[in-house]
C-alpha cells in the first residue's frame, strides 16, 4: 500500500509526501479467504489443504476470484472440484463476514495516511481531492476507510489497473528526445533518508573511541531528485565509506547499500589531505559516491589589484574554514550541507552557516600579496554494491544473455523451417492431386508422393530434434521435383494474359505508324517503317513460340514463357515508343515586313544571319579562319 501526497499546478506536479507498507496489499485478502477456507474444510471435509501444494494454489486463485466477487456482491459462493483426496467442496461467504475477518488488515490501513499527511505538515482539510488506483481499492470496505478518514468520498477517474503503466509510458516520452509532449515538470523526492558512514581518524579512535564509527545523514527523507552534496574529509590514507539508510524499521531490508574505498593518495605536504566527496542521488533515486577530489593549496606570488580584492578575500574565507576543520577535535569530516533546493549541475552546495564567520581582509589596492591556489587531483574510486553483481558478473550476465538471445533465435529459426517442410508436404500432396495432376506424368507423380510420405514419416520420427540446415536441404530436395510442376501450372495461367498484352502492344504501334493522323504526320516515312518492321518480327515471334507450346502437353517443360513474352513487349515498347511520341517541331517566327526596304536596312542593328542551318564561318585574326 502506498499513499503519496502531491501539490499540482499549471504544468507541474510537486510531491510532498510519501508512505507506505511494504506488507499490506490485495495478497493479504487472498489469505485471509484461504485460512478460513481451510479451517473450514478441514472441520467439515477432514482434509488439510495446507499441506498439499497443488490443493493449496487451487485454493489460493478460487480465493482471489471470490474477493472479486464480494466486491461487487453480497454474497459468494465457492465450488471447487476434486480439491484434494478426491473430494469436491462447497462453501459459501457474505460480505459482512470477509469485512469482520479482515479487521487486522484494515486497522493497518489509516497508518500509511496519516504518516504522509505527518510528512507534508498538512492536515484533512488541505486534501483537495483523493484518486484510488490499484485492484484492492476495489474492495468496498477500504472505501469506506478512505471515506471515513478524509471526509470525502474517493474519486475514480483514473484506471485502477493501468494508470501507472501509462504514467510510466508519459514519463518515458517526457524524457526521450524522440517524442515530443506538452511540457510538464514532475519535482520528485525521495522516500528514504540516506546517510553516509566512516570511521574516524587512528588519533581520534587512540583517544578513547572503541569502534569511533561515525555518520551523518546526506540525503533526508523527502529531499528533491536529483541532488548533489559534496563532504569534505581530511585523511592520511586510503579510507572507506558506506552509503546505508538511516532509518530500517520501514524496510525489510539490509541497511547497507554500497561501499565505496576512495584511494590511495598522497599528501606532497606529509599531513592530512583535505578530500572533497561528492554523493550524488540520480534522476533514477539511485545514490552512488561520484567522484574524490584531493585539494592542495600552493602559495603564488601575484599582485592583487582593487579589482582582485574581492576574489581574494573569498578564498581567504575557504582557506580559514579549512584550517579551522582538523583543528577542531569533535569531528574528522567537515560536512558541506547542501542547500534545499537540488543541485543537478554537480556544483557544490557551498559552506554551511555559522556565526562564526572568517572577516573577509581589506586589501591594498597597490599592495602585493601571496594568492593561495587550488590543486586539484581526482582520486581513485572502488565500488561494492551489496545485494548487486559485481561489473565483471553483470558482464558476463549480459554476454549470457546474448547467447540465449542468440540460442532464442536460432530455435525459432529452426522451428519455423521444420514447419515449412511441413506445410510443403501436406500443400503439395493436396494439389498433386487437384490443380497440378495434369502438370505432371503419372511415375513422377508417383514417384513424388512416395518421397513427401516418407518425409512425413522422417519428420515425426528421426527428423523431430534437427538442426535447421538439415530442414533447409530437405526443403530444397523437395522443391527440385515440385518447382519444375508449380512452374508450368503458373505459366498456364499468366501465359494468356501477357500474350493478349503483347498483341496489343503490337496493334497499337502498327495501327499508329499506318494512321493518317495529322498528329503523326511530322515523323518521317522511313521511321514508321521501322516500328512497322520491329511489330511484324514480334509477331512472327510470337506465332512460332505459340505453335510451340501448343505442340506441347501440359506436364512438358513450356516453350512460352511468360517471362520471355513481357520482355519482348518492353523490347518493342522501348523501340517504338520514343519514334512515335516524337514532338512537333517549333514553328518558325517571321519577322514583319518593314515599309521600304532602304528603312528597314538603316533601322537594322546587327548584321543578317544566314538562312542555313549551317554554322556561319568566322575569321579569328589570331588563329586564321575557322
Amino acid at each position: 500500500m502506498q499513499v503519496c501526497i502531491a501539490g499540482f499546478k499549471k504544468g507541474q506536479l510537486k510531491i510532498l509526501s510519501h508512505a507506505f507498507d511494504r506488507s499490506l496489499g490485495g495478497r493479504d485478502f487472498d489469505e485471509v479467504l484461504f485460512n478460513h477456507f481451510a479451517a473450514k474444510f478441514k472441520d467439515e471435509y477432514k482434509i488439510d489443504v495446507s499441506q498439499n501444494a497443488k490443493a493449496s494454489l487451487r485454493l489460493r486463485a478460487t480465493c482471489e476470484k471470490l474477493k472479486k466477487v464480494l466486491s461487487a456482491n453480497p454474497l459468494a459462493p465457492l465450488n471447487i472440484e476434486c480439491l484434494m483426496d478426491e473430494k469436491d467442496v462447497r462453501g459459501v461467504i457474505k460480505r459482512e463476514e470477509f469485512e469482520e475477518i479482515s479487521i487486522p488488515i484494515l486497522e493497518r490501513v489509516k497508518r500509511p495516511l496519516e504518516k504522509a499527511l505527518s510528512d507534508a505538515g498538512l492536515t484533512v482539510e488541505d486534501v483537495h481531492m483523493v484518486e484510488v488506483i490499484g485492484s484492492g481499492s476495489r474492495v468496498p470496505a477500504m472505501i469506506k476507510i478512505l471515506t471515513e478518514f478524509f471526509g470525502k468520498e474517493p474519486r475514480r477517474t483514473m484506471n485502477a489497473s493501468e494508470c501507472v503503466s501509462r504514467g510510466c509510458a508519459l514519463q518515458c516520452a517526457i524524457l526521450s528526445p524522440t517524442f515530443k509532449v506538452r511540457e510538464f515538470q514532475v519535482h520528485e523526492s525521495f522516500p528514504f533518508s540516506i546517510s553516509l558512514a566512516w570511521k574516524g581518524a587512528a588519533s581520534e579512535a587512540q583517544n578513547g573511541g572503541a569502534e569511533n564509527q561515525q555518520s551523518t545523514i546526506v540525503f533526508p527523507k523527502g529531499n528533491p531528485i536529483p541532488s548533489v552534496k559534496a563532504l569534505t574529509f581530511y585523511r592520511s590514507g586510503t579510507f572507506s565509506v558506506d552509503v546505508q539508510y538511516s532509518d530500517v524499521n520501514d524496510l525489510q531490508a539490509p541497511p547497507k547499500i554500497s561501499t565505496y574505498t576512495i584511494g590511495p593518495f598522497q599528501s606532497s605536504k606529509g599531513e592530512r589531505a583535505k578530500l572533497k566527496v561528492k554523493v550524488r542521488l540520480n534522476l533514477h533515486g539511485i545514490v552512488s559516491v561520484e567522484s574524490a577530489t584531493l585539494l592542495e593549496e600552493e602559495e603564488v606570488e601575484v599582485s592583487v589589484t582593487k579589482d582582485q580584492s574581492e576574489e581574494t578575500a573569498k578564498m581567504d574565507t575557504d582557506k580559514a574554514s579549512a584550517e579551522a576543520a582538523p583543528a577542531s577535535g569533535d569531528s574528522d569530516v567537515n560536512m558541506q550541507d547542501a542547500k534545499d533546493t537540488s543541485d543537478a549541475t554537480g556544483t557544490d552546495n557551498g559552506v554551511p552557516e555559522s556565526a562564526e564567520k572568517p572577516v573577509q581582509m581589506e586589501t591594498d589596492s597597490k599592495a602585493e600579496a601571496p594568492k593561495k591556489k587550488v590543486k586539484k587531483t581526482n582520486v581513485p574510486l572502488s565500488e561494492l554494491v551489496y545485494g548487486a553483481l559485481k561489473t565483471v558478473e553483470v558482464e558476463k550476465a549480459v554476454e549470457k544473455e546474448f547467447e540465449m538471445a542468440l540460442q532464442d533465435r536460432v530455435m525459432e529459426e529452426t522451428k519455423d523451417r521444420k514447419n515449412a517442410v511441413e506445410s510443403y508436404v501436406y500443400d503439395m500432396r493436396n494439389k498433386l492431386s487437384d490443380k497440378y495432376q495434369e502438370y505432371i506424368t503419372d511415375s513422377e507423380r508417383e514417384a513424388f508422393l512416395a518421397n513427401l510420405q516418407e518425409v512425413e514419416d522422417w519428420l515425426y520420427e528421426d527428423g523431430e530434434d534437427e538442426t535447421k540446415g538439415v530442414y533447409v536441404a530437405k526443403l530444397e530436395e523437395l522443391k527440385k521435383v515440385g518447382d519444375p510442376v508449380e512452374v508450368r501450372y503458373k505459366e498456364s495461367l499468366e501465359r494468356g494474359s501477357v500474350i493478349d498484352q503483347l498483341g496489343y502492344c503490337i496493334n497499337s504501334y502498327r495501327e499508329a505508324a499506318v494512321s493518317n493522323d495529322p498528329k503523326f504526320d511530322h515523323i518521317e516515312l522511313a521511321e514508321k517503317q521501322k516500328v512497322l518492321n520491329e511489330c511484324v518480327e514480334a509477331e512472327a515471334w510470337l506465332r512460332e513460340k505459340q505453335q510451340q507450346q501448343d505442340t506441347l502437353p501440359k506436364y512438358a517443360t513450356p516453350a512460352l514463357l511468360s517471362a520471355d513474352v513481357k520482355s519482348k513487349a518492353e523490347a518493342l515498347d522501348k523501340f517504338c515508343r520514343p519514334i512515335m511520341t516524337k514532338p512537333k517541331p517549333a514553328a518558325k517566327a517571321e519577322a514583319p515586313q518593314a515599309k521600304g526596304g532602304e528603312q528597314a536596312d538603316e533601322g537594322k542593328s546587327e548584321p543578317e544571319q544566314p538562312a542555313s542551318d549551317e554554322p556561319m564561318e568566322t575569321e579569328n585574326p589570331a588563329e586564321g579562319s575557322t
